[in-house]
């Protein structure tokens, strides 16, 4: 992810310095024009913007512990994943060293950065990201989602575990299919993806934190219609792990039709 940011910034003419934790990998950016340094303090020394993509939160404190003298007046942007949590220890540990820092989530894998297909979460002072904005544009949208410096981090999580949720559900369908002797090909393509596409603004509506259900939703309906889905994976085999979403759902439903209560 560190390359594809550092080559975007290229691509849009920036002069670009980096650092790797492992020496060489930054080869062909250094072909694209970046100078490579062998020092976190080389890196942070080059002025400019500093922009942290690490493995992990971890790793940033690591290699910006010694550093965080030079940065001292300046502004930090990690975009390295983590909780919200790390995120706010984060902003408060360099807010100690009078560095400002500006959180985000990166809304995309590596092919997708530096395109319109991506988009990166914000977090932290406002005026942090009003001031850097112009030089973070390259990499992707960027999307301001408030002063909370975990907020970022927050939402990144968030939609990653609606993604994986709907990933868990696919998994579901495929087993199924498979199982009882389908085409699995032509049901993933012809049938599940456009049929996730099609419902996609569906499940969001339906997912709402006070567990009610919109009365046009039907949640008797959706219950019985769940339960033949269950009944269904079961026939199929299906390994349980796989249909615990299904029954996950179920349970909500039931409650929404006040046919279970607690």
């Amino acid at each position: 992810m560190g390359r594809a940011l550092a080559g975007a910034l290229l691509a849009a003419g920036r002069e670009v310095t980096v650092w790797n934790r492992t020496p060489g990998k930054a080869d062909d950016l250094v072909a694209r024009g970046a100078r490579e340094v062998s020092t976190v303090a080389e890196a942070v020394g080059a002025g400019g913007l500093t922009v942290a993509c690490l493995l992990d939160d971890a790793s940033v404190r690591e290699a910006l512990a010694p550093v965080m003298p030079k940065l001292a007046g300046g502004t930090l942007v990690n975009l390295t994943s983590g909780s919200a949590r790390q995120a706010r220890e984060l902003a408060a540990w360099a807010g100690e060293h009078g560095v400002r820092l500006l959180a985000g989530g990166i809304m995309g894998v590596p092919p997708m950065v530096g395109t319109p297909a991506a988009f990166i979460l914000y977090s932290g002072p406002r005026d942090v990201f009003d001031g850097v904005v112009p030089a973070l544009e390259p990499l992707a949208r960027p999307h301001y989602v408030g002063e909370d410096p975990g907020f970022a981090a927050l939402y990144d999580m968030a939609a990653l575990s609606g993604m994986y949720g709907i990933g868990a559900g696919a998994a579901h369908a495929l087993a199924m299919v498979h199982a009882e002797g389908g085409d699995v090909e032509t049901f993933s393509s012809e049938v599940l993806q456009p049929w996730l596409e099609a419902m996609l603004p569906v499940q969001v509506a339906l997912a709402n934190v006070s567990g009610s259900v919109p009365a046009e939703f039907n949640a008797a309906m959706q219950a019985t219609g769940l339960e033949n889905m269950v009944a269904a994976s079961g026939e199929a085999g299906v390994p349980a792990e796989l249909d615990g979403h299904l029954r996950a759902q179920l349970w909500r439903m039931r409650r929404a039709a006040g046919i279970v209560t607690g």
